[in-house]
């Protein structure tokens, strides 16, 4: 009986060890370095990165999953540096500006780690940088409000609020400018609003001032949006029938979903795809699968029929 229960305890003791290993193998940790909350959708990426590393912790027992915030190229440049001293498997970046980061970010991938970048990408944009790239569809955001403009108010005049004069900004009025093509929307002016609420408020203060008619906003942010409402109702402007604003905030989509004439609908630019990053970062580390391209997500029209889809009630954006 005495050598039955050794074999036993024996038995269990090397199980418990292999057990252990297998454990000490499946432990990886992925390091994601996004933006501070500069605006609302900058605080959206936060939240949906610290939502889905929770869940990808529950789902992989093993793995660690650090969420480092940045103010700046600078101080980003610091976080991957640190980030690297912690021995990650994986860097899932969305950078505050990203050519200045090409080398940190190469640093990364030249030791041999998986890098998948989000968003906003560098003068180089290729498998020396990176292995996966995840992005909204910035052209598409200005022609989906572009054609909606056109196929629901043909003749209208419109005044349009840019972001900052980066690229992102030119794809997504080049996109507007396809969507209102060979309509007879007229646009009657454009500025930039520098995706910040305060700012749109100004321009829609001054368009306002300027064009005793116009007919429908086109703003590139929904901070913008926000800020445009505000200077339409503190006008007391009944000219303006609608507004569209991009990216898919809350508030936004809470008012599609609740009928709001003044917001029939929004296009999607979902901060969420940090999330997207990662979820494909951890089936790439630990599952091997191939994911390794470019996926760029569709820029959706939200309208009351599937806004309850994007919708985020816990979200700060």
């Amino acid at each position: 009986m005495q050598k039955k229960l050794l074999g036993v305890a024996f038995a269990m003791t090397a199980l418990v060890s292999i057990f252990g290993a297998a454990q000490a193998q499946d432990a990886k940790t992925i390091g994601v370095s996004i933006p501070a909350a500069t605006h609302g959708w900058t605080s959206g990426v936060i939240y949906h990165a610290e939502r889905i590393a929770k869940q990808l912790m529950e789902r992989h027992p093993g793995l660690t999953v650090v969420v480092k915030t940045s103010a700046d190229p600078s101080s980003q440049a610091n976080a991957v540096q640190d980030l690297a001293t912690q021995g990650i498997d994986a860097l899932v970046i969305l950078p505050t500006d990203p050519d200045p980061l090409v080398n940190a970010i190469r640093q990364i991938k030249d030791s041999g780690k998986f890098v998948a970048l989000v968003d906003r990408a560098p003068s180089v944009n290729d498998n020396s940088v990176r292995d996966l790239y995840v992005a909204g569809n910035n052209p598409a955001l200005g022609e989906v409000a572009g054609k909606y403009i056109a196929e629901n108010t043909p003749d209208a005049e419109v005044v349009v609020i840019r972001g900052m004069p980066i690229p992102i900004d030119q794809q997504r009025q080049d996109g507007f400018d396809k969507g209102i093509a060979g309509s007879n929307v007229k646009v009657l002016d454009r500025q930039f609003g520098n995706w910040n609420r305060d700012d749109a408020f100004k321009v829609m203060q001054d368009y306002l001032t300027k064009y005793p008619k116009i007919d429908v906003v086109w703003c590139q942010d929904d901070d913008m949006a926000v800020g445009v409402l505000q200077a339409i109702e503190q006008a007391g402007r009944t000219d303006i029938q609608y507004i569209i604003g991009g990216a898919g905030s809350k508030d936004m989509i809470k008012k599609v979903m609740d009928g709001d004439k003044m917001v029939p609908v929004n296009v999607l630019y979902p901060p969420s795809m940090v999330g997207t990053a990662m979820e494909l970062t951890a089936a790439a580390i630990y599952d091997a699968v191939p994911v390794h391209g470019t996926y760029t997500l569709d820029a959706t029209l939200i309208t009351p029929e599937n806004a309850k889809n994007y919708y985020f009630p816990d979200s700060p954006f």
